[in-house]
């Protein structure tokens, strides 16, 4: 599959570990961590990934920035998972340019600007009610389900399960 995801500065354990689940559920082939994102390695983490992080390819980097500038250069789209103007609804996207990567950053502050810059899109979650947004793990998985079945009518893959019938895509 390819589509991945880029953590910028995620910095709860669990955050992260129940983002380990959503992206091997959704079969996506990589998680970049980036920044102070934890890894694997911490076993509060592993608790909440559920073994997830034991199938799914990941790696750290220091610098996100500098690890964006390499996955462009390389390719990859890089889309942003984000609230504000710019933002477009993921329910109003064509299929995805791939490679893609999807980019969440820190639960206070959002994606970094330095990192915003280099995504070529903002996705947005559509929200009806008074909060203006979900949680990072939560928004992750959602966004990362429904891209993984845009990818794969892009592909012209069958997508597995009935999201289709669920979501209007």
């Amino acid at each position: 599959m390819p589509l991945a995801g880029l953590l910028d500065n995620v910095r709860s354990l669990f955050n992260v570990g129940s983002i380990f689940r959503s992206a091997d559920g959704a079969g996506l082939s990589h998680l970049y961590l980036g920044g102070v994102t934890p890894t694997p390695d911490h076993r509060k983490l592993a608790k909440t990934a559920l073994g997830a992080e034991q199938h799914l390819s990941w790696s750290h980097h220091r610098n996100s920035v500098a690890l964006a500038e390499t996955l462009r250069a390389s390719g990859h789209v890089l889309w942003a998972l984000e609230t504000g103007g710019a933002a477009v609804s993921i329910f109003d996207i064509e299929a995805p340019p791939l490679p893609l990567v999807l980019v969440v950053g820190n639960e206070v502050t959002g994606v970094d600007p330095d990192l915003l810059a280099l995504c070529a899109r903002c996705v947005s979650i559509p929200m009806a009610g008074r909060k203006q947004s979900l949680n990072v793990a939560t928004a992750f998985g959602i966004a990362a389900v429904i891209l993984r079945h845009r990818c794969d009518g892009a592909l012209g893959a069958q997508p597995s399960g009935s999201l289709e019938s669920q979501v209007p895509l």
